[in-house]
């Protein structure tokens, strides 16, 4: 949601599909990362013609995020503080816009973990005298080390327990010497992209991988992790990678948000299912005084026969599901009571 002006700087006759998007490109990946990857946006975007439209809209909304920082630095450039201010500017993922069949964030492929970052340092700052000078840096690092970064730069203690390492000597010499991988991690406990110069690594908990090498595949089109004359480098990898994890840590049922629940009436029936994209969980939480018994509304518009949970006041029932289902609450003696609509994400369901 973007002034205008910034579409029209692109207009839809030159818009360019993604130049990483391979249709049969998820042929090599593990189920895993298949799964990630086939969301519904993508499908739907497709279905309905709107693919260059989508683009158009990243491309207005990043126009005009650069013409706000414009402003900023502007700003800084007139003020009395341009000479001492250290300038950051980064951002905190990537984003699909096809690739992988994908449309969203939330996988560890290089679309989304690849970030901008640019730092310029002025003279005279503490931990870096001469300032910084424009340039290019190649190695991989990570948004984590930007606190011991800035800490050094203005001359703070170091804090032993940062998780990564200062950029100073990076900012001091692009060419350093760089011994650090770049680990991005996914939510279930095991699952990480690692990147390297050369190499990206990516593990899911439950043991399945993938390689892929960037200089000659920057796309990642070719999942090399199955061919056996680089199972030196993917063992190498594996020594490299992160052994302890934190275990996940669910939210509360409490902080969950609430789904709209529906009354049943004659011009409020509950309407059919029309289940897509990948399962999420719902709790069911009973506030009547009365026992009711959970349904799934079937794509024809007809309940399921058989209830999944029958719940009894003041009690909680979990149910994984998929955005677009129904699910109709029924008392004992099947008298329709109401409904809700499962979006895409987890949700809390309060029956009332």
């Amino acid at each position: 949601f973007v002034p205008r002006k910034y579409f029209d700087a692109f207009p839809l006759e030159d818009i360019q599909l993604p130049p990483g998007y391979l249709e049969n490109d998820l042929e090599d990946v593990p189920p895993t990362g298949q799964d990630l990857a086939k969301n519904r946006y993508f499908a739907h975007i497709r279905e309905q013609g709107q693919w260059k439209k989508a683009i158009q809209g990243y491309l207005a909304s990043i126009t005009f995020a650069d013409a706000m920082v414009g402003r900023v630095l502007d700003a800084l450039e007139r003020g009395p503080n341009r000479d001492n201010t250290i300038v950051v500017l980064w951002s905190d993922h990537g984003w699909h816009l096809g690739e992988k069949q994908h449309w969203q964030k939330f996988t560890a492929w290089r679309a989304v973990t690849r970030v901008p970052l640019m730092i310029r340092v002025p003279a005279g700052v503490a931990g870096l005298a001469a300032g910084t000078t424009p340039g290019i840096c190649s190695r991989p690092v990570n948004l984590l080390s930007l606190f011991p970064t800035l800490t050094a730069l203005a001359g703070l203690p170091h804090k032993a327990d940062n998780d990564a390492p200062s950029l100073l000597p990076l900012l001091k010499d692009p060419d350093a010497a760089w011994p650090h991988m770049s680990t991005t991690f996914l939510s279930p406990a095991g699952s990480f992209g690692l990147s390297g110069e050369r190499w990206r690594y990516i593990h899911y908990a439950n043991g399945e991988e993938e390689l892929y090498d960037i200089e000659s595949d920057p796309h990642e089109w070719k999942n090399l992790a199955t061919h056996p004359q680089y199972a030196e480098t993917l063992a190498e990898h594996r020594e490299l990678a992160p052994k302890n994890f934190a275990p996940l840590v669910p939210a509360s049922d409490e902080s969950l948000p609430a789904l709209t629940w529906h009354l049943i009436t004659e011009q409020d029936p509950a309407p059919p299912s029309k289940p897509d994209g990948n399962k999420v969980e719902i709790v069911f939480v009973n506030l009547t005084e009365d026992v009711v018994e959970l349904y799934w509304m079937k794509p024809d518009g007809k309940p399921k026969p058989e209830a999944y949970a029958s719940i009894s006041p003041g009690e909680r029932t979990r149910q994984k599901t998929r955005p677009g289902a129904v699910w109709l609450l029924q008392d004992v003696d099947q008298n329709p009571q109401g409904y809700f609509i499962v979006g895409d994400r987890a949700a809390r369901a309060d029956i009332r």
